[in-house]
């Protein structure tokens, strides 16, 4: 009885084990062959060491043992900065620094082989160091076609022409070349220095060139200033003019009109005129000499050569008239 209760727990012991032991090895089994794909990436599965499939974004199976994840593909897009030499059509040698942008080929082509993931997994060893060959080539085929400065007006259309090339050559290797950009161009230190003396110069002779111009234009704005106020003040001084002719022509009537000759008339004015001019002499307060006669009855003798050269103009015999007496 004993015995049959032993051999009994023993086997219930061995059965529960082995029960275990089952679940365990399912447990292992099932997560072997669950797995989870992260979005933007796809696995490339191999059964027996062959290519068998891609799987896409989320929970995945594989048989355990039979298949298993060769390759993890992000598709993300990517850059690789590069540093690459080259000579210009001057001879000049320069340093430029390239960023490439480049992702996995999306074209799931025909079969599962002609997909991007598969050919940039298959296809080369290291695919990103083959494109950054090509890129260096097609930079330095490219710049020597170029002087220095055309360079630098066209490095965006250098970078395009190198991204059409590159990206031709890389799609049969899964990837696809997004952009090319030259971000910076170094020179060496001497040339770097003359360029940067060139560019002083020329920014002097321009702002010389400028303050000539300045300088042209604001000559000839005064000028025209000075023009236009000459004009302004010659016909100010023809209206003063015709405003004395006037006025004198109205004192001479008025005295015409009070039984004074012409004649006399004109000596009276004359005389008037010559006193306000000694007059207005006197107020300035300068310091000058005039001469005048000895005697103011010798100032007769002016009027009467001014009125004998009038006299002549207008064609009249000369009136000469006796001195007086001393």
């Amino acid at each position: 009885m004993l015995g049959s209760n032993l051999v009994g727990g023993i086997m219930s012991f061995f059965g529960t084990a082995l029960v275990i032991i089952v679940i365990l090895i399912v447990l292992i089994v099932v997560f072997k062959a669950v797995f989870i794909v992260q979005q933007q990436t796809e696995y490339i599965i191999e059964r027996f060491g062959k290519f068998n499939r891609t799987a896409g974004a989320g929970i995945r199976f594989k048989i355990p043992i039979v298949e298993r994840i060769a390759a993890k593909v992000d598709l993300r897009t990517r850059q690789s900065q590069l540093q690459i030499d080259g000579k210009t059509k001057d001879n000049v040698t320069i340093t430029m620094q390239v960023a490439a942008q480049y992702h996995v080929s999306y074209d799931r082509g025909q079969t599962p082989e002609q997909s991007g993931v598969y050919r940039s997994y298959y296809m080369l060893s290291n695919p990103e160091e083959q494109m950054r060959a090509y890129i260096a080539d097609a930079l330095r085929s490219a710049i020597p076609n170029y002087m220095l400065d055309e360079v630098f007006d066209n490095k965006d259309l250098i970078a395009s022409d190198v991204n059409a090339t590159v990206a031709a050559r890389m799609v049969a290797y899964g990837y696809d070349l997004v952009s090319t950009l030259i971000t910076a161009i170094g020179l060496p230190a001497d040339v770097e220095a003359s360029m940067n003396k060139i560019n002083s110069a020329q920014r002097e002779k321009e702002a010389a060139q400028a303050l000539a111009d300045a300088d042209r234009i604001k000559v000839v704005v005064e000028a025209q200033a000075q023009a236009q106020a000459m004009e302004e003040s010659g016909k100010g001084i023809a209206a003063q003019r015709k405003a004395i002719a006037e006025g004198i022509a109205s004192s001479l009537d008025v005295i015409k009109e009070s039984g004074v000759s012409t004649r006399e008339a004109n000596e009276l004015f004359l005389f008037t005129q010559w006193t306000e001019m000694m007059n207005e002499f006197a107020k300035t307060g300068r310091t000058s000499t005039v001469v005048l006669p000895s005697r103011f009855q010798e100032t007769a003798s002016m009027f009467e050569q001014m009125l004998t050269a009038e006299n002549a103009a207008e064609g009249d015999a000369p009136v000469i008239r006796p001195r007086p007496q001393q």
